[in-house]
């Protein structure tokens, strides 16, 4: 039975007329104000137009403002590229060198794109960037609260994925990496056979030889590499993610059209600023918030791109694997998946992350939730991401597994 039953009446609740709302804001949003880059201010105008329409159905909106160093997220690839091909040179000469090369090369790597720390933000310029924050207040005392989370902005367009799709980019990129691997322990091998301990005969002169030229042949897709992406033009974004906007935003909605409000538990929409710069608006809210957050339970679903529902998935890792979401918050929604009809998994971002994990962190109650293909599809992080790609069905389905996961948490809290 679904938890939204003890609150609505399901026949007269309005998904359909949603359904066509959030069509319309997103094509609105595309149109009138167009792609969204991180810490843009065509970011902050899409956050003020949903943000008019939020103070219809929020008894607070707020917006706060943080600073975002938007090309440190990925600016760590030219640096990278150029150090793995000194090291391809050096691998030749001196590879102790050539070591130590592959090693700094992988640090930015690591740290900025799989671990979204902010290793290298001092080295490029600050932009403000925002996040809006929508509150649902309960009839009496806040005794919990849930907070549903999606990112505004959009990304800088992905080229290699636009030109040659996700099995074509994977080409590229998986053996960029696998180069410098290869590069950082011959060269580590090298340099104790050769430099340290002295063995060196015709024969692994041959062998180290035959390496060097494998390892020059890896210069191609890290040539590659420096094509990614674009650095100036961003993305229409409207799936990703202002299909996961309009689904929180539709809980709201839903909420106040059946004037339901909770007796004791709160809600709050959060349209975060600069995700797709490393996660910064939901890591500047957690941590301006903690405190607060951890006074009362507190939860957070964050909402992702919501289009392709055989993808369709309840976060169970994030941060490229690294981190593990809370048990409890993915059962909730599994749950509230499974009373609309949905037997849904749980799976992990082996490669990125998404805003849940900036509260997990944190120490607070949190997962995600999002029905992408994880190839990934072409239009993802592309200039194909425009309304037309939208899917009306699974905008629905996201908005009524939301609404769901709301009441759910309000009737039976964390089990």
């Amino acid at each position: 039975m679904k938890a939204f039953n003890e609150f609505f009446d399901e026949k007269k609740l309005g998904f359909d007329s949603t359904v066509e709302y959030m069509v319309k804001k997103i094509t609105d949003i595309c149109e009138k104000i167009g792609p969204r880059a991180p810490g843009s201010k065509e970011e902050l105008e899409a956050q003020k137009l949903m943000g008019k329409d939020l103070e219809q159905w929020a008894d607070k909106i707020e917006i706060e403002d943080f600073t975002v160093h938007r090309q440190a997220f990925m600016g760590f690839i030219p640096f990278t590229v150029a150090m793995a091909i000194v090291a391809t040179i050096f691998f030749f000469f001196y590879p102790l060198i050539s070591f130590i090369a592959t090693v700094i090369a992988f640090i930015p790597l690591v740290l900025e794109f799989l671990m979204y720390k902010q290793f290298i933000d001092p080295l490029f310029f600050g932009h403000p960037s925002h996040n809006l924050i929508a509150t649902r207040k309960p009839k009496g005392e806040v005794k919990k609260r849930i907070i549903l989370i999606a990112h505004s902005d959009s990304q800088y367009e992905w080229i290699l994925n636009y030109k040659l799709g996700g099995t074509g980019m994977k080409l590229f990129l998986i053996p960029a990496v696998v180069g410098l691997v290869v590069c950082c322990i011959a060269s580590l091998v090298k340099g104790i056979v050769v430099d340290f301990k002295g063995i060196e005969t015709p024969a692994s002169s041959t062998f180290f030889l035959i390496v060097g030229i494998i390892l020059c042949i890896f210069i191609i897709p890290y040539i590659g590499f420096l094509f990614f992406q674009s650095y100036t033009k961003s993305v229409p974004g409207a799936n990703d993610n202002l299909s996961g906007c309009l689904s929180v935003m539709s809980v709201l909605k839903l909420l106040d059209e059946s004037d339901i409000r909770f007796e004791n538990t709160e809600v709050r929409v959060i349209l975060s600023g600069s995700e797709e710069a490393g996660l910064r608006g939901a890591k500047a809210y957690a941590e301006a918030h903690k405190h607060e957050l951890r006074e009362i339970e507190t939860v957070v679903v964050a909402c992702d791109t919501m289009r392709d529902l055989k993808d369709m998935a309840v976060y169970d890792r994030d941060l490229s694997g690294t981190l593990k979401h809370d048990k409890q918050v993915k059962e909730l929604v599994k749950q509230a998946a499974a009373n609309c009809g949905w037997d849904i998994p749980y799976a992990s971002i082996y490669l990125g992350a998404c805003d849940a994990a900036a509260f997990t962190q944190k120490g607070i109650k949190a997962t995600g939730f999002a029905a992408m293909d994880p190839t990934p599809p072409r239009y993802y992080h592309t200039r194909l991401d425009a309304p037309d790609m939208l899917v009306p069905e699974a905008l629905k389905v996201g908005a009524e597994i939301l609404l769901e996961t709301v009441c759910l948490y309000d009737l039976e809290g964390l089990k």
